[in-house]
């Protein structure tokens, strides 16, 4: 974040204090291990600590909240998952972060197994996610699962207003496992000022009233004086369904909702990423010795090389692309040998039994394309299921000819952002979903329907063969965007709104 976008960022808050309130907290401290000493031990695969790390996760979010906080002196409440949190926190949960320059504190919250699993994989992950998605995965509604989703809301909630103390306060709330947060405190201090990202698409409201809870979740959520998404259609979907759903005023010309006698505003903020982060390498032939790393550790010799990196999730639409990769072996048999189709798959949430299925289906569409149109000296899709740091990401990036991107729905997908980041040649096609946040920004894409196997697939050839002088001007203008909209913008543009939120209280 530069010094002017930081400083507009913070000059918003005036003099209220920042509370920004997310699952995943931005530092986590873990134990530094070794096999322990003896032969004994070593049979028995025992470790001893040797000390403790403090690790920052790859975060968008702690990457544009993380400046602001560290300038303001707030406090970030968090669950805390690492190994060694409690023992590095005081007896409220809290620590001060950052290690090197303590400046503000982040307080950790503690689930049971019985919370984790109820409220984040349970009610979160197993019910809003696929019934926010529409990507075909029948939610999964637990009467159980709700009640943890209310206790940790209520929980968290708790937290908020202890920290809040008796000072004026901006809460920034993340996501959807917060639905009811904002009620909760609202209730206890109207006059603090609560804001909300939903960083998840918003269905339609003939899709919404499958949820048990729905009214309750629409009432937590218009606890905020301001909730956020990612596109102006997700906005029209949430005031949609409150129309339908709640007694309560919607005002499609201000776009709020009143209920209660206040209302909220629901706007877009489009979230993006910090392109400082996937600079290439400024030599040319620095950047030629990367790519060529990069295809001999792959086995590639002149071979195009298409990539595809998401996490191992559903609504990605994975099997969908590797099927469109199968089609156009099948109708452009001049590929053959010619091309491979890298799929990097990042582990999520796996003991969840809808993500044990997607990791055998997505196996089994390799299996199928590979001993389809597979020789003894090409196999055409090399998958890798495994975690891959955000330097190795980058450099798969720019080795790329064509990357992918094949979302079912995506409230925005930051992977399309990321390689157009990572291109400063100025080459390369990205192929992106209609179906994603990012393809109302990114227009210069070869936008496709995953779900239309036949024309994605000529999509892909045509991506293949497209000429270096349109690569150059799609990618241009897509630079362009994603350069002058970033992840410091974001922040900046919601908090502001918050600020002038709190002025008008």
């Amino acid at each position: 974040m530069n010094a002017a976008q930081l400083e507009s960022a913070v000059g918003s808050l005036r003099d209220s204090r920042l509370i920004v309130v997310a699952n995943r907290e931005p530092y986590i401290h873990v134990r530094k291990t070794r096999p322990a000493k003896g032969v004994i031990n070593w049979l028995r695969g025992r470790k001893e600590t040797i000390g403790v790390e403090c690790l920052r996760p790859a975060s968008g979010l702690v990457t544009a909240l993380d400046p602001v906080m560290r300038a303001c002196g707030g406090t970030w409440i968090a669950h805390g998952s690492g190994n060694a949190d409690r023992e590095t926190a005081d007896a409220r949960g809290r620590v001060k972060v950052p290690p090197d320059k303590p400046s503000y504190t982040l307080r950790r919250i503690w689930l049971s197994p019985e919370e984790e699993q109820g409220y984040y994989y349970g009610l979160a992950n197993n019910a809003l996610w696929p019934l926010c998605h529409i990507a075909y995965a029948r939610p999964e509604f637990a009467e159980s699962d709700w009640q943890q989703y209310v206790r940790v809301n209520r929980r968290f909630a708790d937290a908020v207003i202890e920290e809040v103390k008796d000072t004026p306060a901006i809460v920034f709330v993340q996501d959807y496992h917060f639905a009811l947060l904002p009620r909760f405190v609202k209730e206890a201090r109207p006059d603090v000022t609560v804001c909300q990202f939903w960083h998840i698409p918003w269905p339609n409201r003939e899709a919404f009233r499958v949820c048990p809870w729905g009214e309750q979740i629409l009432h937590g959520l218009l606890g905020n004086d301001l909730l956020g998404f990612h596109v102006q259609y997700h906005c029209n979907n949430f005031m949609s369904t409150v129309d339908r759903g709640l007694e309560a005023r919607v005002d499609y010309e201000h776009f709020a909702v009143w209920r209660g006698g206040r209302p909220t505003y629901i706007k877009p903020f489009p979230i993006s990423i910090d392109p400082s982060l996937w600079k290439a390498p400024a030599k040319t032939a620095d950047l030629a010795a990367e790519t060529k790393a990069v295809r001999q550790s792959l086995g590639l010799s002149d071979e195009k090389l298409i990539c595809g990196v998401d996490r191992l999730d559903y609504t990605k639409g994975i099997p969908d692309r590797l099927k469109a990769f199968g089609r156009m072996l099948d109708t452009h048999a001049e590929w053959s040998g010619r091309v491979v189709m890298l799929q990097i798959g990042a582990p999520s949430r796996d003991h969840l039994a809808r993500y044990q299925q997607l990791k055998a289906e997505v196996e089994s569409c390799v299996e199928a394309v590979n001993s389809k149109h597979g020789t003894d000296t090409w196999q055409p899709v090399i998958y890798k299921p495994e975690h891959h740091s955000p330097e190795q990401i980058a450099r798969v990036y720019r080795a790329a000819d064509v990357c992918v991107v094949s979302s079912l729905h995506d409230g925005m997908n930051l992977v399309a952002k990321e390689f157009i980041a990572a291109r400063g040649d100025e080459r390369g096609v990205l192929v992106l979903s209609e179906f994603t946040g990012a393809a109302r920004e990114l227009e210069a894409a070869v936008q496709v329907n995953p779900y239309a196997v036949d024309a994605f697939a000529e999509s892909l050839h045509g991506a293949l063969v497209m000429p270096a002088d349109e690569q150059r001007r799609r990618m241009r203008s897509m630079r362009e965007r994603v350069g002058s909209h970033t992840v410091f913008d974001w922040a900046g543009a919601l908090l502001q709104a918050a600020g002038r939120m709190e002025v008008m209280r």
